[in-house]
């Protein structure tokens, strides 16, 4: 097994995270796991293939991207926009069933919640962006196109030598900003694209769903949709924490899927799934009412 060890992925860095899941779910031969002792990175690995020529060779295209169902127009279906009427989605559900993206509905939204005005909940790493920014997939876009996918270039995302570029990014990381002092407003924030790019496609193995509530119908607030991984701790309220591995065993896009089924997040089981560090999400504390900035950080268990 041929292996890259990345400084630049750090498994307490949620994007970090999510982009090094999203190199395995962009080319199946890649493995991940993490080193042991600090803070765990990631560890690319494959069989008789070097790890970065692979991710070179499946990184997506621009016509790749633009032909998600999460596109806002997409075929003849209805646009899907921020806010997304139910029958809207379910008109694009039935159009992209078997398409090979379709997860980037089922990870982003879902009709198992549908609020009082009858649009669908999306989920916590589908969040709102300020100003023209509000959508993820124009998000993706833009960050994609900062990106060319050179060995060079990538192994400086890999390193953590990578410049960052001022952008939102998909607006979920809360590395993305610095002190009060450093932003200079809306624009303000700097994030590395590739990882950017890698931490959407990590977004396949994390569908959201629901209970089926009707919002207009049981009239209450909290809304029901939960997006794996996420949990609702007990005497919390409304709040939600992301928990999530490190683990010692090189796996496929399909044993990570397995992994995160059956680790438990009390440590009951950490050793016997190989399972060595673990975190919970910290969400970011608004500077005032109006502060629609998201972001998330991490605490260790």
């Amino acid at each position: 097994m041929a292996e890259v060890i990345c400084p630049g992925l750090p498994a307490s860095w949620i994007n970090a995270w999510l982009a090094a899941i999203g190199a395995t779910v962009l080319d199946p031969r890649l493995r991940l796991h993490w080193t042991r002792g600090g803070t765990p990175q990631a560890v690319l690995s494959a069989r008789g293939a070097d790890p970065v020529a692979l991710l070179i060779e499946s990184w997506p295209t621009r016509q790749l991207l633009e032909d998600m169902p999460i596109s806002v127009a997409w075929g003849e279906t209805p646009a899907v926009k921020r806010k997304v009427p139910v029958d809207a989605f379910a008109a694009r559900v039935r159009a992209a069933r078997g398409h090979r993206h379709a997860w980037t509905l089922s990870s982003t939204m879902t009709d198992l919640h549908v609020d009082s005005n009858g649009e669908v909940a999306h989920a916590p790493f589908d969040p709102a962006g300020p100003g023209t920014i509000k959508w993820l997939h124009h998000r993706l876009m833009k960050v994609h196109c900062e990106v060319e996918p050179t060995a060079e270039r990538l192994l400086e995302s890999l390193d953590g030598t990578a410049v960052r570029i001022r952008d939102n990014g998909l607006g979920f990381d809360l590395t993305r900003m610095g002190s009060q002092s450093d932003d200079s407003g809306k624009f303000g924030k700097w994030v590395d694209p590739a990882v950017e790019v890698l931490a959407f496609f990590g977004l396949a193995i994390l569908p959201l769903r629901g209970t089926g509530t009707d919002a207009s119908l049981w009239k209450t607030s909290r809304s029901s949709a939960i997006q794996r991984g996420w949990h609702r701790p007990r005497n919390r309220g409304r709040e939600l924490w992301f928990i999530w591995p490190a683990w010692g065993s090189p796996l496929d896009r399909a044993g990570i899927d397995a992994l995160l089924d059956i680790w438990n997040r009390g440590r009951k089981n950490w050793p016997r799934v190989g399972v060595h560090a673990a975190w919970r999400s910290v969400r970011y504390e608004p500077k005032a009412t109006a502060d629609t900035t998201r972001g998330f950080g991490a605490e260790p268990l």
